[in-house]
């Protein structure tokens, strides 16, 4: 499904739809160029999952866990990784529900993630004449 998105108040409302719609379990692989609208976004899921705190991208600290919402969203940021730093890492922990409470799991430039999980939503962020055009790829199920 490709989208048309006039601008970033548009972003963040399809993100608040998401953030109302998606279940607890849910992988969203972002990709897109610097100031596409990644964190506008997750920004817009924070707040559909009811969480109150504010969102920022987790650029030097990688991982952002906000547990106060309806359910958790964990928002990461793979930037300045290089793959083998990724896989180190571990991320599937924030997905298989065994470490970690279910949540969102938001990954922002997740074209580094040398792995993924069984089920996910990509959505892949661009630049168009009209703002900016979204596509989205993935487990029908987890967003219609």
């Amino acid at each position: 499904m490709i989208l048309s998105l006039p601008d970033a108040e548009a972003t963040r409302k399809l993100g608040v739809a998401l953030g109302r719609s998606l279940p607890a379990g849910s992988v969203i692989l972002l990709q897109g160029d610097l100031g596409a609208g990644k964190t506008t976004l997750v920004q817009g899921i924070a707040e559909g999952l009811e969480i109150q705190d504010s969102i920022e991208s987790p650029t030097f600290t990688l991982i952002n866990e906000y547990l106060a919402g309806r359910i958790p969203l964990y928002h990461l940021d793979l930037y300045r990784l290089e793959t083998e730093e990724v896989e180190a890492l571990h991320l599937e922990s924030y997905w298989d529900g065994l470490e970690m409470d279910l949540g969102i799991v938001a990954i922002e430039w997740a074209e580094k993630l040398p792995y993924k999980p069984d089920n996910y939503l990509q959505i892949c962020l661009s630049y168009c004449d009209s703002g900016r055009q979204i596509e989205l790829i993935g487990d029908c199920q987890l967003w219609d």
